[in-house]
């Protein structure tokens, strides 16, 4: 029971840019726009996050959440190279967030080396610091598991699962959101501007996938580099598909694939794994990538026009 209270906080921490990353690409899948570049902006949102906190550390005890800011703002302006690639240009979705991603981590490495003078930036003192919740942490059970020591950014996971809920099947823009994933010419028929609710959509990943490069970075890292976002973004996508397009379902595939990163830590600790060698565990969340999206795809139904181009003139 003990390492579970220890584990479980940690998995939370490492599910939450998962949580937060692939609830960007759901926005951008319901639009209609396939977002394959969410590792390549959560790599800008995770290096404009670091590069905000370090140089605003010795100005602000809040340069973390500058930086998330930042991070947010930047995944934003690069997913515009998308939402244009994909929308204006009629490219192949795929490609275009192929090619984003091999931007990315050229795009980072050189302004790395102008603002900082090396492949990477420069330290942070601290990022986003743990934080326990006076009252609640001491409730039984629930208390040391969810509000001790607990990760700033898992809880913005949380309220954006329950916004992204209610926003995509609630309101009137995420009726309008997916029905431009699901049959645009229908919705065109009834006067919708198509081409501007996709750029919304693609928008809105790029903002959470930027946000969730920047929490990644600030809680489990010192300083940005190439390798910090180390394919979270793939994962995230996996999470999507695994959560079947849905918010809450989008949580539990996070939650699930942060235990599997916490397993990594203590599977030393827990007698009948002890024995496995510790490398299994690092490839264990990206093997089970793999073995959710063969499993899951095949009968996981995401929006219909996902990946098509749209074409104004088919019907």
């Amino acid at each position: 029971m003990n390492i579970l209270y220890s584990m479980l906080p940690i998995a939370f921490a490492y599910s939450a840019p998962l949580i937060i990353a692939a609830l960007g690409g759901l926005f951008s899948e319901r639009s209609g726009i396939v977002n394959v570049a969410l590792e390549g902006i959560m790599m800008v949102g995770g290096f404009a996050a670091a590069t905000v906190t370090v140089l605003l550390e010795p100005l602000t005890p809040a340069a973390g959440y500058w930086g998330l800011l930042a991070g947010l703002v930047a995944g934003c302006v690069f997913s515009l190279l998308h939402a244009f690639a994909s929308v204006n240009l009629k490219a192949d979705q795929v490609i275009s967030g192929t090619a984003l991603n091999i931007l990315a981590g050229g795009l980072t490495i050189y302004l790395a080396q102008i603002i900082f003078h090396q492949q990477r930036t420069a330290s942070f003192n601290q990022g986003l610091v743990k934080i326990n919740v006076p009252g609640l942490e001491s409730i039984p059970v629930l208390g040391p598991l969810l509000f001790r020591s607990a990760s700033p950014p898992f809880y913005i996971a949380i309220a954006l699962v329950l916004v992204t809920w209610f926003v995509v099947t609630k309101t009137s823009f995420g009726l309008r959101l997916r029905s431009c994933g699901e049959n645009p010419q229908a919705a065109a028929s009834m006067g919708l501007n198509v081409l501007r609710i996709r750029y919304y959509g693609v928008m809105l990943s790029g903002c959470l996938a930027g946000l969730a490069g920047g929490a990644l970075v600030l809680t489990q890292d010192i300083q940005f580099t190439a390798v910090s976002i180390h394919g979270s973004g793939f994962i995230a996508l996996a999470c999507l598909i695994f959560g079947k397009w849905n918010p809450f379902g989008v949580l539990g595939a996070g939650i699930f694939f942060g235990l599997s990163q916490a397993l990594s830590i203590y599977a030393k600790d827990i007698p009948f794994l002890a024995g496995i060698p510790l490398e299994f565990f690092y490839l264990l969340p990206y093997f089970l990538t793999i073995v959710a999206l063969l499993v899951f795809s095949g009968k996981s139904v995401g929006p219909r026009a996902a990946g098509e181009i749209y074409d104004a003139g088919k019907r």
